[in-house]
């Protein structure tokens, strides 16, 4: 059952005739549309300059192997999550984070779990269901757009999963509006974007931490925060939107990092 309300939750082409004549079409090479594969919603935006990691499916590893190492709570005391909170899970996935999130934030806190999959996301609410978490809502997102409500989330956790991301400039753009401002509605004070990823190539579904930085600044996010951690399966980092959102056309796509 949904727990979010109102404007928050809820959830040039020149034909030369002399060549014409004398060329047959059906030698003809149509060239590949660099676009072709890209959503319109897309098309306004740079497109990746890098590789994109396949689905890899929504469980990265059992969950008692990570709460072996105290992954969550871990990342979840270096994110700062706090008791009455609202928070966002991008590709939630089974609901690793989901539920020990719902957990921290507590009964006043609100979470929000989103996912591209649908099969993932009836899974992930058929288990909340069952786990009774009232302060739990779900959501359909796209590629390139999270779909979150506006000035809204204290922390959005993209845990294993931005490596995946096809239009990241595109999606980290929409995410922004989302982040909650300060009290005045000005800055974004309070708000971050929460990333744990593997230092490996996207291959082998990773980012090397230069790029990550790279692509969120070319979109007006600053790094505040970073750390190697190898035992919780990665490198946790922390971003904050500053000054004004850029127009698609003004963003400038990064080079691809080695």
């Amino acid at each position: 059952m949904s727990i979010f309300t109102g404007n928050h939750f809820f959830l040039p082409v020149i034909a030369i005739a002399a060549l014409a004549a004398t060329t047959p079409l059906a030698g003809c090479k149509r060239i590949p549309d660099a676009d072709a594969n890209r959503p319109e919603t897309a098309l306004a935006y740079p497109p990746a300059s890098r590789p994109v990691s396949e689905l890899a499916g929504n469980q990265w590893s059992t969950e008692t192997a990570r709460d072996k190492v105290g992954e969550a709570e871990e990342i979840m005391k270096a994110a700062g999550i706090e008791p009455g909170m609202t928070v966002a899970d991008i590709g939630a996935g089974e609901g690793y984070y989901t539920v020990r999130l719902a957990e921290r934030v507590g009964a006043e806190g609100r979470v929000l779990a989103q996912d591209i999959d649908k099969d993932a996301i009836k899974r992930l609410a058929d288990r909340v269901a069952r786990d009774a978490l009232d302060n739990v809502s779900i959501k359909l997102g796209a590629p390139d757009d999270p779909r979150l409500p506006e000035d809204s989330f204290d922390r959005i956790f993209l845990v294993h999963m931005y490596h995946e991301v096809r239009e990241p400039y595109a999606f980290l753009s929409r995410l922004r509006p989302s982040i909650r401002r300060d009290i005045n509605g000005g800055s974004y004070d309070g708000g971050e974007v929460i990333v744990v990823d593997v230092d490996r190539p996207f291959v082998q579904h990773g980012i090397r931490p230069k790029q990550l930085f790279c692509e969120f600044e070319a979109v007006g996010y600053q790094l505040i925060g970073f750390m190697e951690r190898p035992e919780l399966g990665g490198y946790f980092a922390r971003f904050r939107p500053v000054g004004k959102a850029l127009l698609p056309g003004k963003i400038k796509a990064c080079e691809l990092e080695k």
